[in-house]
């Protein structure tokens, strides 16, 4: 657990909290390791959850599956990043989504009780933790907005100009990668993965985009 103290510095919940304050509240906070190989589901839908977790090492998909088995990527979990705040609330329910390992991850849960509920001890940086926990989940929100956005436009053109316009401004480049494969980004998008490609393939032909696997350039 130790190791990756530093990494937790980094994350938004410890934002502002020393690595030797983060190595006390650990055992405050009841952490605990948990490991995964690629494939493997750290969460299923219809689970409950009574834990915070943060991707130690890692990348993980949030997504939903249909009954016919047509997938919905939701959201890239990157290493660093807290995930499982839509359920701290009582009587939040079950989990609506799957969380599954992308690749060889390890994350980390905080018992969600001990993080909102000022502990015996009274950890002088308790209450840093809880008011990052709510700014975390404020900026989470804003980003489910954004992939609203994206749902919103009528056709799979607009959806990846949508799209992509936003990773060009958030990379503040017109030249950027993406973190998706296309199925991935297909299903991220919620269209049909031959609809996508021939889409990108004929805005490609108008001279709107250039690309190579999941590279991408915006042109004038």
């Amino acid at each position: 657990m130790q190791k990756f103290v530093p990494i937790l510095k980094r994350t938004q919940l410890f934002s502002g909290v020393g690595e030797g304050e983060i190595e006390t509240m650990l055992s405050c906070l009841q952490a605990r390791l948990g490991t995964y190989q690629k494939g493997e589901y750290v969460l299923r839908q219809g689970e409950h959850l009574d834990s915070l977790l943060v991707l130690a090492e890692g990348k993980l998909h949030i997504q939903r599956d249909d009954y016919w088995g047509n997938r919905s990527i939701i959201h890239i979990v990157s290493q660093g990043e807290m995930f499982g705040e839509a359920y701290v609330a009582p009587e939040s329910g079950t989990l609506m989504s799957d969380v599954l390992a992308v690749e060889h991850c390890t994350v980390i849960f905080f018992d969600v009780k001990r993080i909102i509920t000022v502990c015996p001890s009274a950890c002088r940086f308790h209450a840093m933790v809880v008011q990052n926990l709510f700014f975390a989940i404020s900026e989470k929100n804003r980003k489910l907005l954004q992939k609203l956005g994206y749902m919103s436009q009528r056709t799979t053109r607009e959806k990846l100009i949508s799209y992509l316009s936003d990773e060009a401004n958030r990379n503040n480049s017109a030249e950027f990668s993406i973190p998706f494969n296309r199925q991935q980004l297909a299903d991220f998008l919620s269209v049909d993965r031959s609809a996508m490609s021939n889409e990108l393939c004929k805005m490609r032909d108008e001279g709107l985009i250039s690309f190579e696997k999941n590279r991408f350039v915006l042109l004038e």
